[in-house]
């Protein structure tokens, strides 16, 4: 079974795509790329992982944790055949507040919880709805994303000492670091602007290199010989530990304080994921499934949790940079997490020596890359209906919350389709002078979707003619859609004309939708449906000696 092949609507959806390489042959040379593959995402990652952990409140060793296993497990279960999953910048926020308000034990417990609400929804087929999320609302959301990731790592990139604890809500982030302002560590300024400055300036002249980790550990070899006052991951959680903690269930008598976390990890999870398949099958060209997507990263969430680790999803950078490294398919990603599983036992020690404004420089360079701004910039010159979309959305996931941002996104995206559907269904009489008819019928052309949004627009036309004194011709061979609304707007017209001694004509209605019609009580002799206008003239003008229709 190819990417492309059918078998999308039955068992076959949520066959993961190791199998589907597997059947096409694997071998040798396959093998050998994806180990390449593999071994440049681990070293993309392994920098990455720790410093969302840090930026998230949790201990470093937890991000390892999670891009291990919920990396192996994403790859070895998931419908896509390049995405790699691990911890994500988007949840920089939402893990933040959930171990803020229920600690370290409901976060686990939340991430497990959201598991299985991902492996429901992929069992359900949500996953082709999940895709449907509008354009401007994942470019608000991402940027505003980038802002908060950005927000959260200014203490550490300016070395700066706050007399309690850093506020979550970023007005009161930003009043608080600006009034520890005269605490600065200029020496931690430098490492996070020279561990940036690495990064970009190898990304244009040696795009290939492992930047990331090159910039780390340059920051922590020059911190380490001269002896810099900075922060490093030892002096502040200590040394990582060298193996995976056996597995153990936390505390399920949060599951309560805990489900609301699990819903959102859950939603934004589903969307993240999502968004990343499709970005890697724009760049190979292959076909994911997003139902057997969806239940691998909740398998993945579910086996994060019990290891000690936080949410999984799909992450677009180390999905591209798999595609880009020349994986053949899902075993890259399951040896990504195994290189880092050997970091872990092997070199862990050394973790201790990166300074965490190395990290913090990484994750703003991560969350430039992640602002859009050319298509952020782009949607807001395109229409007021996008701009207000993206705009909101931004505004929302930066000053209030991203599940609310995300839904109500998605609710005004939702209302600019109405209106621009309305606008998109249209009237046009035959005559010049509808009003004033030539004869003893008024014929209109209805084009586009007849639905709740067109008929509330054209009901008061269709009004102002229902005044015929014989016939009310509609031509609506060009309508591809009527909904319930409008069919009652039909059928108030059929019931006035008959009032007023005319009849409804509706002429080359497509036959699904003469059905539906009549499905809802719309039927003869109310109204009459006729093929075309030749048979309206025809049924009113009979010839003589025929018999009149």
């Amino acid at each position: 079974m190819t990417d492309t092949a059918r078998g999308h609507n039955g068992p076959s959806e949520f066959l993961p795509k190791l199998m589907t390489v597997w059947r096409e042959g694997y071998g040798l040379a396959k093998l050998r790329a994806d180990a390449l593959a593999g071994l440049t995402v681990a070293i993309v990652a392994l920098p990455l992982s720790m410093a969302i952990a840090i930026a998230s409140g949790v201990g470093p060793e937890r991000g390892l944790f999670t891009a291990i296993v919920g990396g192996f497990l994403v790859s070895l279960l998931g419908g896509s055949r390049y995405q790699i999953g691990g911890p994500a910048g988007a949840f920089i926020v939402l893990v933040a507040a959930c171990v803020t308000a229920i600690g370290l034990q409901g976060l686990i417990l939340a991430t497990i919880l959201s598991g299985l609400i991902l492996i429901a929804a992929g069992l359900l087929r949500l996953g082709t709805y999940i895709r449907y999320i509008p354009y401007p609302v994942t470019v608000g959301f991402t940027a505003g994303i980038a802002v908060i990731i950005l927000a959260s790592q200014l203490r550490e990139m300016f070395g700066l000492t706050l007399p309690g604890g850093e506020p979550g809500e970023i007005i009161a982030k930003v009043e608080a670091l600006w009034s520890a302002r005269g605490t600065v560590t200029w020496a931690a300024v430098g490492v996070a602007a020279l561990t940036a400055a690495v990064i970009l300036g190898l990304r244009r002249v040696r795009p290939h290199w492992p930047g990331m980790l090159i910039a780390v550990a340059m920051a922590s070899a020059l911190v380490a010989a001269l002896g810099l006052p900075v922060a490093t991951i030892g002096s502040r959680f200590g040394e990582l530990p060298q193996m995976l903690p056996v597995p153990a269930l936390p505390d399920l008598a949060l599951w309560r304080a805990a489900l609301p976390w699990a819903a959102s990890f859950a939603l934004l999870g589903a969307i993240e994921s999502l968004l990343s398949a499709v970005v890697a099958d724009g760049m190979s060209g292959a076909r994911h499934r997003s139902n057997a997507e969806l239940v691998a990263q909740g398998v993945a969430n579910i086996g994060s949790g019990l290891f000690g680790g936080f949410c999984v999803t799909g992450t677009i950078a180390r999905t591209a940079t798999n595609v880009r490294a020349g994986s053949r398919g899902p075993v890259s990603g399951m040896l990504h997490a195994l290189f880092l599983l050997v970091f872990l036992v092997i070199a862990a020690p050394l973790a201790a020596y990166i300074p965490l404004a190395a990290l913090a420089g990484l994750l703003a360079v991560v969350a430039w890359g992640m602002a859009e701004r050319h298509e952020f910039a782009g949607l807001l010159r395109s229409s007021r209906g996008d701009a207000l979309v993206v705009l909101a959305t931004f505004l929302l996931v930066v000053f209030r919350d991203l599940t609310e941002g995300i839904v109500v996104g998605f609710a005004l995206a939702g209302l600019v389709f109405i209106k621009r559907m309305s606008e998109a269904a249209g009237m046009r009489p035959r005559e010049d002078r509808p009003e004033e008819p030539r004869s003893d019928r008024v014929v209109y052309h209805l084009e586009g979707p007849y639905f709740f949004g067109a008929a509330a627009q054209l009901g008061g036309v269709l009004d102002r003619i229902a005044e015929a004194p014989r016939a009310l011709v509609l031509e609506m061979s060009g309508v591809p859609l009527i909904d319930s609304s409008g069919a009652r707007g039909i059928h108030s017209l059929a019931a006035r004309a008959g009032r007023r001694g005319g009849r409804l004509y509706l002429v080359g209605l497509k036959p699904a939708l003469r059905r539906q019609l009549e499905a809802q009580g719309l039927s003869e002799p109310e109204v009459r449906f006729l093929p075309d206008l030749t048979a309206v003239d025809a049924a009113l003008d009979p010839q003589p000696g025929s018999e009149s229709r």
